[in-house]
């Protein structure tokens, strides 16, 4: 699972350090031919090379377009997006931007200022107000900052803000700190300590319900937040919370990962308990192990960076799909794949780690109707032992990562969308720590099972990390931002693929389809598109089986020179070959680490003359993505002497025929 190169740079250059020789580098003295000629043909054989392009793209680089700029560096923000609109609001420094993308118009930006309120400040760092929460309410924009490490919050209402006060667990101190926060109706959770120096415990609570509770300070251990969410189960009162998280591996053995990556469950009608321990604590709290790792290859991925839940179109809540992101200490990732029911199971049916007696009635974790109290005896088992035996793997027989990569992700969004011929797709978007987003399409038809990463996009102007990510399915859209700007990407990006029918298809993008004579969306063509259905062999769905040559290339070298041919791999599923007439002179394997299929000709002979063809092949597909034929100086220039002395013949011919032709007229 590799993305494509980035654009390739003209082919057929000299080695990196070596003399150009031939007509790329004339030398009077050698060839004894008038200087003026040999520039000629070295001009000539500039501009031959400057018309060579590149074979069809089997994958492909998107560079972004719908771009703003902050106007100024923004080190910490926070992206809110509404599905179904054209605007951004994206929460800065001392002020909130509001981004605009209608369709077939330029992008706008205006600002509202949300300064702080805080008259002296001592740290200077954080005098300022970052703003860290944007959640839609009925009247407005709720906007929560750290006001200069005094956190508050304000109602946006038509660029008119209102002052809401002092508002804890709303925002952190320091823009620094890892916080989240969860909204459902009425209902508050807030993993953001209340107090600036008291009670630095990192705790989940509900801080607006009918009840404030938090988790006790012994069941994590220096956690850090990714993701909450609220799945409505079959009976109310069997609501769960599930939040995701990373603590420290509580196995100090050396050979140990020092993270370890949970999911925790606590029940949404939670009460609290009998006793004064338990009143005001979560009494359902117990957390599992995530498990990423593909034991064929022993590789193991300890540490969660995001997660993604992606709902069961039919709504069971119990097929709901979980994308986990992983890295492990080489920052390598993985994605593991989970099933909310599966996770549900392990919370209902696992013994507790460490507790070697019978499990009390109700069992920990339980959730019990009617608002019943959690017995004194219930609670205490599971303070003592929040960890269930049983871990959660991932979904599919093999409990293996749907696949691992070489690319540090940090963030992803999923998309299931259904292509023309009815089959469904997951296309997964991740963020790379390089700024850029990899498109990565699985099958979700069990016959035709496959992942391939397609695409690279790169959204920015200037490179850097992607600080947000958020997807809205209804406008096909991405919206992305740095700390510099924020993007629009079009999902359906399919004026890229190259190559005619064939590019077009073996891109294997769902969102796109062959229409006559172009590379289409699906969702904008008036009428059905060629798709394959054949992930192996897409390119035989085309009407012509077999793609375009490569157009030829020539180059004069002298003897003895040193030159190297290089093809770009567009693909990153294909193996590309060199060969010198039917010999293969380079092979380059898919995952090679370079850009580029590089043949290298350290000392030029008469046997290497002749033409070269770098192939593409991946399954039956064989393209030819390049064609340059290797000539001799010699004979070059003999042929451009030959066409000087053809020119130089028809011009005194033509200076000679209208004497010829008065002379016999007067005759």
């Amino acid at each position: 699972m590799t993305p494509p190169p980035p654009p390739p740079r003209r082919p057929g250059r000299a080695a990196p350090g070596a003399p150009r020789t031939g007509v790329l580098s004339p030398s009077p003295a050698r060839s004894g031919l008038p200087l003026r000629l040999l520039l000629l043909l070295w001009a000539a054989a500039v501009s031959a090379q400057g018309h060579s392009r590149s074979g069809p793209r089997i994958s492909a680089v998107w560079r972004g377009k719908d771009r703003v700029d902050f106007g100024q560096a923004e080190p910490h923000t926070v992206l809110f997006h509404e599905p179904g609109s054209s605007s951004v609001w994206v929460g800065g420094r001392n002020k909130v931007y509001l981004f605009n993308f209608p369709d077939s118009k330029n992008a706008s930006v205006r600002t509202v200022s949300i300064g702080s309120t805080k008259e002296t400040c001592q740290d200077k760092q954080d005098c300022g107000n970052y703003i860290t929460l944007l959640e839609r309410r009925s009247d407005g924009l709720l906007v929560c900052g750290t006001n200069a490490r005094q956190p508050s919050c304000w109602n946006l209402v038509n660029d008119s803000v209102v002052p809401l006060g002092e508002m804890k667990g709303y925002a952190p101190f320091s823009p620094d700190e890892n916080s989240l926060v969860l909204f459902e109706g009425d209902e508050v959770y807030s993993t953001i300590r209340k107090q600036e120096y008291n009670g630095k415990i990192p705790r989940f609570r509900r801080i607006q319900g009918e009840s404030e509770l938090y988790t006790s300070d012994t069941v994590m251990q220096n956690p850090q937040f990714i993701k909450a969410t609220i799945v409505h189960q079959d009976q109310a009162y069997d609501d769960k919370i599930y939040y995701f998280f990373r603590e420290d591996n509580p196995d100090k053995n050396p050979e140990a990962p020092l993270n370890v990556s949970r999911v925790a469950q606590l029940c949404r009608g939670d009460q609290g308990g009998e006793s004064s321990l338990s009143v005001s604590k979560w009494n359902t709290f117990l957390k599992a192990m995530l498990v990423c790792s593909d034991a064929t290859t022993n590789k193991n991925f300890n540490r969660l960076q995001d997660v993604f839940l992606l709902p069961d179109p039919s709504g069971h809540w119990r097929d709901t799909r979980v994308y986990g992101v992983f890295s492990n200490p080489w920052n390598y990732s993985a994605v593991c794949v989970y099933s909310l029911g599966d996770i549900d199971k392990v919370f209902r049916t696992s013994s507790l780690k460490g507790y070697h007696m019978g499990l009390p009635n109700p069992r920990p974790g339980k959730c019990l109707p009617n608002k019943q109290p959690i017995p004194t005896e219930t609670f205490q088992v599971a303070d003592s032992h929040p960890e269930v035996a049983q871990r959660v793997e991932p979904m599919g027989p093999l409990k293996t990562p749907l696949f691992h990569s070489k690319y540090h992700y940090q963030k992803v969004v999923v998309h299931r969308m259904r292509a023309s011929h009815g089959h469904t797709f997951h296309v997964l978007y991740l963020t790379t720590d390089r700024g850029t987003i990899h498109k990565v399409v699985e099958s979700g038809d069990p016959e035709h099972s496959f992942v391939f990463n397609i695409m690279e996009i790169q959204p920015f102007r200037r490179a850097s990390a992607i600080q947000a990510i958020s997807l809205d399915a209804e406008r096909r859209k991405l919206y992305v931002n740095s700390q510099w700007e924020v993007s629009q990407v079009p999902l359906d990006l399919c004026e890229v693929y190259s190559g005619g029918c064939h590019g077009c298809l073996m891109s294997r993008d769902p969102y796109c389809g062959w229409d006559q004579d172009r590379c289409v969306s699906i969702f904008g063509s008036q009428r059905s598109v060629l798709q394959s259905i054949n992930p192996a062999e897409p390119h035989k769905e085309c009407p012509n089986p077999k793609p375009d040559g490569a157009p030829l290339q020539k180059v004069s070298l002298a003897r003895n020179s040193r030159y190297y041919l290089s093809c770009p791999m567009e693909s990153r599923h294909a193996t590309y070959l060199w060969r010198h007439e039917e010999n293969v002179e380079q092979s380059c394997e898919p995952g090679h680490q370079s850009p580029n299929c590089v043949l290298f000709i350290e000392n030029l002979t008469a046997r290497q003359y002749g033409h070269y063809r770098c192939e593409a092949q991946e399954g039956s597909y064989l393209h030819e993505a390049q064609h340059w034929e290797l000539t001799p100086e010699d004979r070059a220039l003999a042929e451009q002497l030959m066409g000087d002395a053809r020119v130089l013949a028809a011009s005194l011919w033509l200076g000679v025929l209208p004497t010829f032709v008065l002379g016999f007229l007067v005759h």
